[in-house]
């Protein structure tokens, strides 16, 4: 999307905050990116300074930040709000709104972000079918032909959420031999986008979640967190499940019920879980569910590779320079 803001002025500096040390890249990859424009200051301070500081800066990196109302009010030079992918569930936009603040994401299918996490989704759900943790085991073990995993072949895949990662998804999902199911909010049985009706044996919008559960061997979510769908996999989820059916998770961790998932691990239930986003982050290693043979994490990296960290920073830089110059912004999405 491209709109005009009031310029921030060619005598000035504009200030970029990327709030926190996670993801350390993206803010060396952006000072890289604006080497050559003295006129654009890059900075990354710990996330208990950001209150404090927040008043200095014209645009900012929430990575995963909570930006309440009350640290809007501290930001009185702040023109955007913007996150380093598409998840904004930590920012106010009501708030910011009020403030005259806009808030924009940068769209995955731009950056290669939607590519990178569905290609980590097929990895971590592979590393459950085959048992990486165990097979790490056997080899310290000096073991040989253990153990038996699992092939993807021939299982039904439930794709939780049918955006950009999905679609991304179920595109590298078909040269598998799997069946699969989708889900998408305000997707009736009778729409399809694009090429996906050789991509999906079946869709269905939210009120089909539980039927698609029953059907599935394994359920990969790939939704946005939103107030309705926090904790959608619950209980009442999870026990519609197969027993011994598998759940891969690289969207956010407040989509999964914390005790619910234990509980179906615990019982045997799930025979599996890859997940690479937490219910806290960072991750707990004291957390019972890490510590589990069955559950394969990762440090919410799906979305993090060289190309989508050098392309998301080009796109951060861009909107730095339009900012202070005056110019219509490219390459993000405002969602106010």
């Amino acid at each position: 999307m491209a709109e005009a803001m009031g310029s921030n002025g060619c005598n000035t500096i504009t200030r970029v905050l990327f709030c926190g040390p996670y993801w350390p890249d993206a803010t060396v990859y952006t000072k890289d990116y604006l080497q050559n424009y003295p006129f654009i200051q890059v900075d990354e301070v710990g996330l208990e300074e950001v209150p404090d500081v927040i008043q200095n800066y014209h645009l900012c990196i929430v990575r995963n930040r909570r930006i309440d109302s009350d640290i809007i009010a501290r930001a009185t030079q702040m023109k955007i709000i913007m996150q380093n992918g598409v998840g904004l569930e930590g920012v106010d936009i009501g708030a910011a709104t009020k403030h005259n603040i806009k808030v924009a994401r940068i769209p995955g299918r731009t950056t290669g972000n939607a590519i990178a996490c569905a290609e980590m989704a097929i990895y971590l759900t592979l590393g459950v079918l085959r048992k990486q943790k165990e097979m790490d085991r056997a080899v310290n073990q000096r073991e040989l032909g253990t153990p038996a995993g699992e092939t993807i072949y021939g299982k039904t895949i439930f794709i939780l959420g049918f955006g950009a990662i999905g679609y991304k998804l179920a595109k590298r999902l078909r040269v598998f031999g799997v069946k699969i199911l989708a889900t998408k909010r305000n997707w009736s049985s009778n729409t399809l986008p694009c090429d996906a009706e050789v991509l999906v044996d079946k869709k269905g919008g939210p009120e089909h979640i539980y039927e698609f559960a029953r059907e599935a061997d394994i359920v990969i979510t790939c939704m946005a967190l939103t107030n309705e769908t926090v904790g959608i996999v619950d209980n009442k989820f999870l026990a519609a499940m197969k027993k011994g059916s598998y759940l891969v998770n690289i969207a956010r961790g407040r989509l999964l019920d914390y005790k619910a998932v234990l509980s179906h691990l615990e019982s045997g239930h799930l025979s599996g879980l890859g997940i690479d986003v937490a219910w806290m982050e960072p991750f707990d290693p004291r957390d019972p569910i890490l510590k589990l043979s069955n559950v394969l994490i990762t440090p919410h990296v799906a979305g993090i590779t060289e190309y989508s960290l050098r392309t998301a920073a080009k796109i951060v830089g861009d909107v730095a320079l339009q900012l202070h110059s005056g110019k219509p912004f490219t390459g993000i999405e405002f969602v106010n």
